[in-house]
């Protein structure tokens, strides 16, 4: 069996996903070392792979979550980037070199230059929408090449990759040389799906959270309301007060996940609110009738998974992505947070609920969901780049 070296970024939302594929090939008997952030290492131990805590810059620079890689933060994000990969790269090549490497696509790009240092195949895992020449994510985005900022940010990273061997810039932040790009989302989900090649759309890997639990739903039978805008943008006092204004006298059990803002924030509780600062999502979304998410992947692909329509407030360019394709794909209702009130809110709840049309459509992105394949079709494009590394050449 092979030795797989596997990278991740501190972020939840990039570490979710590669989870269940980790554990998959544990299970296969492969021998997987997962180099991660050590808030994220207990996750990860339960796979049964060997886990290696490593340090992270952006923490010291009082980072909570990933850079985000487009927009006006996109120069400052990549020099985070740049930082992070300086460091990485020879605390991480200490290490002996693997058969192969496994990393996170969008931002553990130190997997990149250690796969091109070692001369091993890489695959990468992209747990959000991807782009090509039909349909890319500056449409949600503005970037101007010309803008002084960037170029002397993309001089900065062509001095490091030439010091690493590396000549084609673009092809290196493109993932133009892995093996293969998994991405964990499923293919009727992503704009121009069928235009996509050399991505192997596998859907959501829930792994063992498939089953999990820690939560009951209340007695009586009323219909659940969950709220999460998971882990990045969740500080929004106002909204939470917003959504809860409009409880009384619906008929609703909400569950409220919060992160970091002070529940005292919120003011008095109306009748039937939990609130809490985490939440088993996967074991609440079982008894939920609707989702209220900010329409991150890890959130959207989670409540599509257990069949929960969306209601979503996006907060940020690639939420507002996934939010318009919710729509597009009549899973649910999208809604602008900044000019939401509490009627609108509560009105989409409401009629999303009781929409027969969304239910069909989450029908059928279970079924498309079911035959994408999972961790275990993750797996099999491992082993294929794998077995193309061992394959005796002509």
């Amino acid at each position: 069996m092979a030795t797989v070296s596997h990278y991740v970024p501190l972020g939840a939302g990039h570490v979710n996903p590669t989870v269940g594929i980790v554990a998959e090939l544990v299970r296969r008997g492969h021998q997987v070392s997962c180099f991660v952030p050590e808030r994220f290492a207990e996750q990860l131990a339960v796979t049964g792979a060997r886990i290696v805590p490593v340090p992270s810059t952006w923490e010291a620079v009082g980072l909570a979550d990933p850079p985000q890689m487009h927009g006006r933060h996109l120069v400052r994000a990549m020099g985070y980037l740049l930082d992070e990969t300086q460091a990485l790269v020879p605390l991480l090549a200490r290490h002996p070199a693997p058969d192969l490497v496994l990393h996170d696509g969008p931002l553990a790009v130190w997997g990149r230059v250690l796969a091109h240092r070692w001369k091993v195949p890489s695959v990468e895992v992209w747990p959000n929408l991807v782009s090509n020449r039909h349909w890319s994510m500056n449409r949600y985005t503005k970037l101007n090449p010309l803008d002084p900022r960037f170029l002397v940010m993309m001089m900065k990273y062509g001095a490091y990759l030439r010091r690493e061997g590396i000549g084609n810039v673009r092809e290196f932040f493109e993932g133009g040389a892995a093996a293969q790009r998994v991405v964990t989302v499923p293919r009727a989900f992503q704009y121009a799906g069928e235009t996509f090649e050399g991505f192997r759309f596998v859907g959501p890997v829930l792994g063992d959270r498939a089953t999990e639990t820690g939560w009951t739903p209340p007695e009586g039978g009323r219909p659940v309301l969950l709220v999460s805008l998971g882990s990045a943008y969740n500080r929004r006092p106002a909204l939470y007060r917003t959504i809860l204004s409009g409880v009384a006298g619906r008929g609703w059990h909400v569950v409220l996940s919060i992160g970091d803002v002070d529940p005292a924030e919120l003011g008095p509780l109306p009748a039937g609110v939990e609130v809490h600062r985490r939440v088993p999502q996967l074991g609440v979304l079982r008894h939920a009738t609707v989702f209220v998410t900010h329409a991150g992947m890890g959130g959207t692909m989670e409540g599509l998974a257990a069949g929960v329509p969306l209601v979503a407030l996006p907060q940020m360019a690639e939420q507002r992505a996934n939010a318009d394709r919710i729509a597009e794909l009549g899973l649910g209702r999208t809604l602008d947070p900044v000019s939401v009130t509490p009627d609108r809110l509560w009105a989409a709840v409401q009629e999303t609920a009781a929409d027969p049309a969304v239910r069909e459509r989450l029908t059928w992105m279970a079924g498309e969901i079911a035959a994408a394949g999972g961790a275990a079709a993750a797996a099999d494009e491992i082993e294929r780049a794998l077995a193309r590394r061992d394959r005796p050449r002509a």
